[in-house]
């Protein structure tokens, strides 16, 4: 029995196998062409952050001992997890952990809320001079962070500074560095440092919003709060989540402000926060092992805080929008 092929099935099989071929050589040049562009970030992201981690966790395992009551040779010796142990149980850490939360709360409200009114404010076409208050604005985000804390410091040590002076002309005393004002007093740091810059963002974010949306809303009836509230603000979403989940970050590691208020108040100690924590123990207590533990739960407390905040503000804009 003979059996024949047909000329259309050869046909088709004769063209298939090249078109095959095609398609992987075309699959081969796009994953050279990706592994191309992604290799320097991949190079930046060990170096910057894979590396230290890394060291950070190994130093956290280990720790200096002097066998002999001290007067031997000292030596590495694995210590497993007792330095997470030792900053867990540590009331200092706890004390400093709570400092920051509680900064958080304060600052990262301020910070979005202010920068997105001032941001939806410029927008509207309210302000007059737009440019050159936008430019005064963000002008402060300029200044370096130790420039501008030695700046506050000076206006709210007494005795020097001369915004405590015309309060005291007015019966008015106010100590910006006592129990209760201090952290406020960082957070107005913080807010006058970076607001402007974060307006920015929302600004440009606002600058790409659809005109025929806003049109259609003022044609329904929508007063400029309302506009600006119910059709702007939700479409600029994205650009609130980022600064929100960037400004948590940086408070998180807050360390500059209170290093240098703390030298004209008792009210911050060496330890207020967990980065001035993991300072003191590397640089003043010389235990290495202590300061790499404490910086792996910051950051292990820095990833989980941010996942939070991304979850929730992209389930709470899911509910919105049904």
């Amino acid at each position: 029995m003979t059996t024949t092929m047909s000329p259309a099935r050869t046909g088709n099989a004769s063209t298939a196998a090249p078109a095959r071929r095609t398609r992987a050589g075309a699959r081969r040049r796009e994953g050279a062409a990706c592994a191309v562009l992604m290799a320097p970030f991949l190079a930046l992201l060990t170096i910057v952050f894979l590396i230290p981690v890394g060291t950070a966790v190994w130093l956290s395992l280990f720790s200096d001992d002097q066998p002999g009551l001290g007067f031997g040779p000292e030596r590495t010796v694995f210590t497993g997890l007792r330095s997470y142990a030792a900053v867990l149980t540590d009331p200092t850490f706890l004390g400093g952990l709570g400092t920051v939360v509680l900064y958080c709360l304060i600052y990262l409200p301020l910070m979005v809320v202010g920068a997105l009114a001032l941001a939806l404010l410029f927008d509207s076409g309210a302000v007059r001079l737009r440019a050159w208050a936008q430019l005064v604005l963000f002008l402060p985000h300029a200044v370096p962070g130790v420039i501008a804390a030695i700046i506050w410091l000076y206006l709210y040590t007494p005795g020097i500074s001369p915004v405590v002076a015309l309060l005291a002309k007015g019966d008015i005393t106010v100590d910006f560095l006592g129990v209760h004002t201090v952290l406020p007093s960082i957070v107005n740091i913080a807010l006058w440092s970076n607001l402007g810059y974060n307006m920015v963002i929302f600004y440009a974010a606002l600058q790409a919003v659809p005109r025929e949306v806003i049109e259609a809303a003022v044609v329904d009836g929508a007063g400029p709060v309302r506009t600006a509230l119910s059709v702007k603000a939700p479409l600029v979403r994205p650009s609130i989540v980022m600064v929100a989940v960037f400004t948590l970050i940086w408070a998180l590691q807050l360390f500059t402000e209170p290093m240098l208020l703390s030298q004209s108040t008792p009210m911050i100690n060496s330890r207020f926060t967990p980065s001035m924590y993991i300072y003191d123990a590397a640089f003043t207590r010389n235990n290495y092992s202590l300061a790499a533990a404490a910086s792996v739960i910051l950051l292990i407390c820095t990833i989980a805080l941010s996942y939070g905040v991304t979850r929730w503000t992209n389930r709470t804009g899911k509910e919105a929008g049904r």
